[in-house]
Order: structure tokens, then C-alpha cells, then sequence
């Protein structure tokens, strides 16, 4: 981009195009198969040039699976600061969670095809904030449910979240409404039954 008088200015939204490209080409090709010229190219730029934003390949996947955590984690935060009832809390982090897993599918599918392809130091920090996310869902779970233990409540939690992105290897016909409520009922009795 070029502002008045002939000054380079960098493209705001450049950053979150090489993410997006790198989204789509990874989740459908994987990660060992696509080139920074490949997303480069997907993005609209020249494949150096992503080396402005990122420094490897593999920063480009730690950034996408960061901004996958931060919004499951800033929209957990959120319902949990809401004041609300336990048992709405949980509905809220089930309803969010299944919109993340049937809008945002490719995300889910790197994090489940593509996270042992990072450094193990990346891996260790997305491992622990993953944790936190379940702990946080965990101890409302506990809440609405007195009497849960917190080795139940936490497996009760993998168990909803497992169903929720088992949507990401399997692809569904039904309309998008139909799978949300379906996938939404499959996690509460996970949750609750």
C-alpha cells in the first residue's frame, strides 16, 4: 500500500490474510505440504514477504492455534464474569464451543492434525492454555453440579468437548442450525446425564 506523498505503509489486514491463507491451504493439504510461497500466493504476496509478520512456518501455525485459544478463552472469561447461574455459564461454554467447532472447523482440524508438528516448547504452552480452558469448564460443571467430583467433572468436560470437534473430522450434511442443536444436546448430556 501507498499513502499520499508516495510513503509505503504496511497493509493493516495483511497479517490476519497470511493467516487465513495459511488456515485454508494447511487444513486441506497439511502442514509439511504447503510451501510459504503457497501461502504467500494465497495471501497476495510474495512469500518473503511473510517473513514481516512471521518468521517460519511453523510461527504462522502457533499464531493461528493462539488465536483459536485466545477466543475460546476470551469468551469463556466472559461468560464466567457475567454473574450468571452456574447452569448458564455451561450453557453459554456449550453454545460457544459448538459455534467455534461448525464455523471455524479448519482450526479445530489443524490443532488435531498439526500441533505435533510445532516445537516442543509451542506445543507445552498450547497444551497448558488447552488445560486451563478445560479446568475453567470444570469447576463450573462442579458448580451447577454440587456433589461432582473434579476427576469427573473434568473427564464429563473432555468427553463434551470431544463431541463437540468430533464435527471436524466428519462431514455433515444436516443445515447448519440442525447440527448446532444436535451437537449442543450430545455436550449437555455428556455434561449432565
Amino acid at each position: 500500500m501507498t499513502a499520499a506523498g508516495g510513503t509505503r505503509v504496511r497493509d493493516p489486514g495483511r497479517r490476519d490474510k497470511i493467516l487465513a491463507a495459511a488456515a485454508d491451504l494447511v487444513a486441506s493439504r497439511g502442514y509439511h505440504a504447503v510451501s510459504l510461497a503457497d501461502i504467500g500466493a494465497a495471501a497476495g504476496i510474495v512469500g518473503s514477504g511473510i517473513y514481516r509478520h512471521f518468521g517460519s512456518k511453523s510461527a504462522i501455525l502457533d499464531a493461528l492455534l493462539d488465536q483459536a485459544l485466545d477466543r475460546l478463552h476470551g469468551n469463556a472469561a466472559r461468560a464466567m464474569a457475567s454473574g450468571a447461574p452456574a447452569e448458564q455459564v455451561l450453557t453459554a461454554l456449550v453454545a460457544d464451543h459448538v459455534a467455534f467447532a461448525v464455523d471455524d472447523r479448519r482450526l479445530v482440524q489443524l490443532y488435531q492434525r498439526e500441533v505435533h508438528t510445532l516445537p516442543d516448547a509451542d506445543r507445552r504452552r498450547l497444551s497448558l492454555r488447552q488445560r486451563d480452558y478445560i479446568e475453567e469448564w470444570a469447576r463450573m460443571l462442579a458448580r451447577a453440579r454440587p456433589g461432582t467430583g473434579t476427576t469427573e467433572a473434568r473427564t464429563r468436560v473432555h468427553a463434551a468437548i470431544g463431541a463437540i470437534q468430533s464435527i471436524a473430522t466428519y462431514r455433515s450434511d444436516l443445515p447448519r442450525q440442525q447440527l448446532t442443536a444436535l451437537l449442543t444436546r450430545i455436550a449437555r448430556a455428556c455434561l449432565t446425564s
